[in-house]
C-alpha cells in the first residue's frame, strides 16, 4: 500500500509498505477514506520528538471502511463506517474503566522506553513514536485498529467524512480544553493558537456557555476565521498580549486561559520566546513555553489554565510563584478520545458544529510531503489538510 513515512527532519515521503494484517483477535482493518495532517505531525516533521525511526508510518486523524475484522471483536462488521481515536486503549485497564482512555496501561507495549522521561507511560498513539508504542500512523491506505472493539465509533448514515474526521482528535481535543475551563456564564476565555485546535476551542467555548473568546495568534487566515466564529482576535506581532487582556476584563485577567500552543511557540513572539529557542537549539532545552508563561500571567486569580498543546521534556522558568500565590488551577492531558466521542457525535448530528470549516486543503497521499510542507510554512493560507487515499 501507500503511505506518508518519516525519514528525518523535513522529509516526508509517499512509499510503498507491506499491508497491515490482523495481529490480535480484536483488532481490525480499515481502508482509510479520509485522513489529516495535524499540528502535533509538525512536531515529528520538524525532528523535536525522540525515537522517529525511518520509514515510520506518519498520521493519527483517520476514519475509513471496515475491511476485516479480528475474531475477537463483537463491535465491528466488515463494511462499518468508522472514525479512529488517536488514542490506543484497551478498555479494560484500571484508567479505562474510570475514563481515562488516554492513560491506558496496557496500549503501549515498550512503556519502559518513555517511564525514564515521564516516570510513567500514558496510553499507545498512531504515529507518534516508539515511545509512544511505535504504532503505524493512518496517512496511508489501509490501518491496523488495535483494541478495535473499544475505540473506533461507528458514522451514522447523512454526514459526510468531512464533517467527523476530527472526532479522531482534533475537535475532542479543542472541546476538552474548553470543558476544562468549566465556563460559567459571563466568563471571558483566553485562547493562545488558532490553528486547528484552537479554532475547536474556540467555538467549544462558545457551546458550553462563554461570553468572549480572545483568540491569540499571528497568521491572518487563522485570525479570521477565529472571528468569523465570533472571537475577539488579538495579533502577537502587533499587541502586547497581557495589556491587551487586562485592557478587556478590567484589569482582573481573563476566567480561563488555554494553551492551544505548545512546545514550538513562535521566537519572534518576545524575548523569553527567543531565549526559549537559543536553549533548544544550543541543547540547554527541551521545550519553548513562552505561551504557558503568558496564560499564567493572564489569568485570573483563582482560575483554570487548560493545557493542551503538546510539551514533550522539562519546562524552564515557569512563573509557580503566580499560580501559586493567586490560587490557579492547571487541567492538561492527551485527549481521552473515547471518553467525548458520543457528546461530540451528538453535537455534529444535531448542527451545533460542522467541524470541517477548518479545511483549506485536500489531496491525496501522493500530495502529502509538499503539503506538509505547506502546513508548516503557513503558505497558501494553509490551516488544516485533508488527504484522501
Amino acid at each position: 500500500m501507500k503511505a506518508l513515512t518519516w525519514h528525518g527532519k523535513h522529509d516526508i515521503r509517499c512509499d510503498s509498505v507491506p499491508d497491515p494484517e490482523i495481529q490480535d483477535g480484536r483488532d481490525a482493518i480499515i481502508k482509510v477514506t479520509a485522513c489529516a495532517i495535524c499540528g502535533s505531525d509538525l512536531h515529528l516533521y520538524n525532528g523535536i520528538m525522540p525515537e522517529m525511526h525511518h520509514g515510520d508510518i506518519m498520521g493519527h486523524e483517520t476514519m475509513g471502511e471496515v475491511v476485516e475484522v479480528g475474531r475477537d471483536n463483537n463491535n465491528l462488521k466488515v463494511g462499518d463506517r468508522v472514525v479512529v481515536p488517536f488514542t490506543i486503549a484497551c478498555g479494560q485497564c484500571f484508567f479505562c474503566k474510570r475514563g481515562y482512555f488516554s492513560g491506558c496501561q496496557r496500549s503501549n507495549p515498550t512503556p519502559e522506553k518513555v517511564t525514564k522521561m515521564w516516570g510513567n507511560s500514558p496510553a499507545g498513539l498512531f504515529g507518534y513514536t516508539h515511545l509512544l508504542g511505535g504504532y503505524s500512523g493512518g496517512q496511508a491506505e489501509y490501518l491496523r485498529v488495535p483494541f478495535a472493539d473499544v475505540g473506533p465509533i461507528k458514522v451514522p448514515d447523512g454526514l459526510t467524512d468531512e464533517q467527523v474526521l476530527f472526532l479522531s482528535d482534533i475537535f475532542p481535543t479543542g472541546y476538552m480544553a474548553a470543558d476544562f475551563c468549566n465556563i460559567q456564564p459571563g466568563d471571558t476565555i483566553a485562547i493562545w493558537g488558532c490553528g486547528p485546535v484552537g479554532q475547536m476551542a474556540i467555538k467549544s467555548a462558545f457551546i458550553l456557555g462563554a461570553e468572549r473568546v480572545i483568540a491569540i495568534d499571528s497568521v491572518p487566515e487563522r485570525l479570521a476565521f477565529a472571528q468569523a466564529s465570533g472571537a475577539i482576535t488579538l495579533d502577537y506581532l502587533d499587541k502586547d498580549i497581557y495589556d491587551r487582556i487586562m485592557e478587556l476584563t478590567n484589569r482582573r485577567g481573563a476566567d480561563a486561559c488555554i494553551d492551544a500552543v505548545g512546545t514550538e511557540s513562535d521566537p519572534a513572539a518576545s524575548w523569553d520566546a527567543r531565549i526559549d529557542r537559543i536553549k533548544v537549539a544550543t541543547f540547554m532545552g527541551t521545550d519553548r513555553p513562552h505561551v504557558l508563561r503568558q496564560a499564567i500571567h493572564c489569568c485570573r486569580n483563582f482560575g483554570t489554565v487548560s493545557i493542551v498543546g503538546v510539551y514533550g521534556g522539562y519546562l524552564d522558568k515557569i512563573p509557580m510563584g503566580s499560580a501559586i500565590n493567586r490560587g490557579l488551577t492547571f487541567k492538561m492531558a492527551q485527549t481521552p478520545v473515547q471518553h467525548y466521542l458520543p457528546i461530540l457525535m451528538k453535537r455534529i448530528q444535531n448542527g451545533e458544529i460542522d467541524p470541517s470549516f477548518v479545511i483549506t486543503h485536500t489531496g491525496s497521499l501522493e500530495d502529502g510531503p509538499d503539503l506538509y510542507k505547506t502546513f508548516f510554512e503557513k503558505k497558501d493560507g494553509c490551516v488544516k489538510v485533508v488527504l484522501k487515499p
